[in-house]
């Protein structure tokens, strides 16, 4: 008795500290909170030489410096970064360590509410930057703002980027929000005009948050197309590219450490707190947790994705704040509709390789049906997470009310009856063969028991499932050469966490379309993971890309939602709320639905 009253006062502590509102979302996409891209094929050990120092005069020192205790931020990602060209970037991690460099035109705060970066002002039907019939839109530049080579930044550098990432051959991971663009035209060098393919009710789709991140012209223009993963001068840019930000590389080592310095270039150097800012990677999520919240180590902890027993006593320390808010994006298993069979050789996993059961939609619904989402709240998550039919729950207005994840053993067991699977104890066989499924997911302690707990969901209704847990760092890399990326889903089933990167779904909606379908010709970065390729989904797509009134896109986000919940394109599990965490007296730091973490990073300080 004394053990369950402690408990409840612990859940209480946590709960407080949370502070989680029932608003609901990656990838980061939130960033797609764990979205997806090409890791460096460069050695993870060579540390990456940073550009340049820049031709600008440093800003003049304050009469009181800071003092040194207080000059260095120190982050910690327990999923480390691997890459710095977000437009190529798989994970969370890399499109936050980009944009302490990079900045978009525009970013989400913590309330939603875009506020301008390297855009004088948002465009608005108001102050007539958007154009009345959705053709357009006209975004106005900071003027003086400087690359950290000391080079201007200007018009040019924005079309650049469009062309790179909507560049076919360029296998961005963003090529989703530029994708619609027809044109864009320096109306004189602190002014683009987009003009869309067609009427677009998102004038904020491109540019803006971490997906939309602007790269220098000068440092990539030659590396559009296929070269951006295989020239060496290109991996080098990906490892190291020219900011515009606050901050400026100086170290870089893929997998284990990012660094920074202050950018003296920047337009408001002089109000810069901290001379260095460094990104740590590696260990997990308790341990990041423990850093911040008892040893004080690091000032900062990104994704503490720790089971609610382990979390309670790490938060009550007393020593760090939970920075908690929306929706950190919706945890998820992956369904592969591939073959990923390794005797398939280099056909393994490509989408013209059927999976020999997945493909069944009664397999699918038994898998859905049997897996008990309120032990997996209720036993790991606790506060920081619910159960979750839904693969869209934010904004709030397009989380579905049609959809229903009640656990029921008894029918999952009458669907793979009716499909010809066979129950003679143990793993339910058909034409001879076992049903037997391979479940990945990247090492962490949470995600084991979450594991651990659907792995026991199938055996009682007859599927045999093998676990294997993936190294963070790879599982989220996007690394054509390596395996045991969710990109490549060598497996049956994955689980993973991402969601939209602003409040129009369109974007997010588009990775399930066939034209998306991961494959080695794309280099597996097109998003489509689980190649779900359905034309009647493509169908009513394209209707919703074409809709501009708000009410009707409303609803048929909403439908597209219950369509791939209905055909089991994949499998939500939790709504996740998971809070970040940060020392007493560190200033800055928020939650974010949808966009980095990191969004306001120029402005923090001690």
């Amino acid at each position: 008795m004394q053990i369950a009253s402690s408990w409840k006062r612990s859940a209480a502590l946590l709960a407080a500290a949370l502070l989680l509102p029932l608003l609901v979302a990656c990838g980061g996409a939130a960033p797609a909170a764990e979205p997806t891209a090409a890791e460096p094929t460069a050695a993870a050990a060579e540390p990456t030489a940073a550009p340049a120092e820049p031709t600008a005069a440093p800003a003049e020192p304050t009469a009181e410096p800071v003092a040194e205790k207080d000059s260095t931020l120190n982050i910690l990602y327990w999923q480390a970064p691997t890459i710095l060209n977000p437009h190529l970037a798989s994970g969370t991690k890399d499109f936050d360590a980009a944009g302490v460099i990079l900045e978009p035109l525009a970013r989400y705060n913590e309330k939603d509410e875009l506020v301008p970066y390297l855009a004088e002002e948002i465009p608005t039907l108001a102050n007539g930057g958007v154009a009345a019939d959705s053709m357009s839109v006209t975004w106005k530049l900071k003027k003086g703002v400087k690359w950290s080579d000391g080079s201007d930044f200007t018009a040019e550098d924005v079309i650049f980027t469009w062309q790179y990432a909507s560049n076919e051959k360029t296998p961005a991971t963003t090529a989703s929000n530029y994708n619609g663009i027809a044109n864009i035209e320096a109306v004189d060098a602190n002014t683009v005009k987009i003009t869309w393919k067609a009427a677009n009710p998102d004038p904020y789709v491109a540019f803006v948050s971490y997906s939309g991140q602007v790269i220098q012209k000068k440092q990539f223009e030659k590396c559009i197309g296929e070269v951006s993963m295989t020239d060496a001068a290109c991996q080098a840019a990906n490892l190291a590219p020219v900011g515009t930000n606050a901050y400026m590389l100086k170290e870089f080592k893929p997998g284990d450490v990012v660094v920074y310095v202050k950018n003296p270039a920047y337009r408001d150097a002089a109000n810069t707190y901290f001379d260095t800012v460094e990104i740590k990677g590696g260990g997990d999520a308790a341990s990041a947790a423990r850093a911040v919240c008892e040893t004080g180590e690091v000032d900062y902890s990104w994704n503490l994705q720790v089971p609610k027993a382990a979390l309670e006593p790490i938060l009550a320390a007393g020593k760090c704040e939970a920075v908690a808010g929306g929706s950190f994006g919706v945890e998820r298993i992956v369904v592969n509709f591939a073959n990923p069979d390794s005797a398939l050789g280099a056909k393994r996993s490509e989408p013209d390789q059927p999976h020999p059961f997945l493909t069944d939609l009664k397999v699918r619904q038994a898998i859905n049906k049997a897996i008990d989402r309120k032990a997996i709240a209720e036993q790991l998550y606790g506060p920081t997470g619910v159960a979750n039919c839904n693969i869209l729950v934010v904004p709030t207005s397009v989380d579905s009310p049609n959809t229903t994840c009640e656990r029921d053993v008894e029918g999952a067991k009458k669907l793979l009856d009716e499909a010809g699977w066979k129950d003679e104890g143990g793993a339910r066989t058909k034409d001879g063969k076992a049903m037997t499924l391979y479940f990945q997911t990247s090492i962490n302690t949470l995600r084991q028991g979450e594991q651990a707990i659907i792995k026991a969901n199938l055996a009682e209704v007859g599927i045999a499932v093998n676990l294997k847990a993936v190294d963070a760092g790879v599982f989220f890399s996007g690394d054509p050469g390596n395996d045991d990326t969710l990109n490549k889903m060598f497996v049956d089933i994955q689980m993973y966490t991402n969601g939209p990167s602003g409040l129009d779904s369109q974007p997010y909606l588009e990775g399930w379309t066939c034209a998306k379908v991961n494959s080695a010709e794309g280099s597996w970065n097109q998003g489509n993971d689980g190649r779900y390729c359905n034309k009647d989904y493509d169908a009513l797509f394209a209707t919703y890309a074409k809709e501009t009134d708000p009410a009707k896109r409303t609803e048929m986000a909403i439908g597209l939602n219950d369509f791939l919940i209905n055909d089991v394109a994949l499998i939500p599990l939790i709504n996740r709320r998971t809070p970040n965490a940060k020392i007493i007296g560190l200033n800055g730091p928020t939650h974010n639905t949808f966009d980095s973490g990191l969004w306001n990073i120029h402005a923090w300080s001690k």
